[in-house]
């Protein structure tokens, strides 16, 4: 088998970033940070510590993201870079204790900001 063909699911993977909107990759970055937190969380409940170190390293790379795309034109921009920041930290402090409580408060933290952005982008369509 060529190993340079991509598998269905991958090249449908790869499509769907090349061609989203920047308000379906915002929402696509936060999708993917909710389940490299849940990993991480149910790795470190499991005690598979090199798991829940790769999921929180990957979230912190997904955060980093956020964080280099802001548009600094706007206010709310430096709040949201901070907000960022502080989880990031979150994340890293996680890493270190292996600790699942300050994993679950980034997630929910993550899914609530996820979905406000959620609204915020159906809002605009229907504006």
């Amino acid at each position: 088998m060529n190993a340079n063909r991509m598998n269905p699911y991958n090249q449908y993977r790869m499509t769907s970033v090349q061609t989203a909107n920047p308000e379906k990759l915002l929402l696509m970055l936060y999708d993917g940070l909710v389940v490299c937190l849940k990993q991480a969380k149910q790795a470190v409940e499991e005690k598979k510590m090199d798991q829940a170190h790769t999921s929180l390293i990957q979230g912190q790379d997904i955060i980093t993201e956020l964080m280099n795309t802001l548009n600094m034109d706007y206010d709310i921009s430096e709040n949201l870079y901070k907000l960022y920041d502080y989880q990031r930290q979150q994340l890293i402090e996680a890493n270190i204790k292996k600790d699942a409580e300050i994993i679950d408060q980034v997630l929910t933290f993550t899914s609530d900001l996820r979905q406000t952005w959620a609204q915020a982008v159906d809002q605009t369509k229907g504006s």
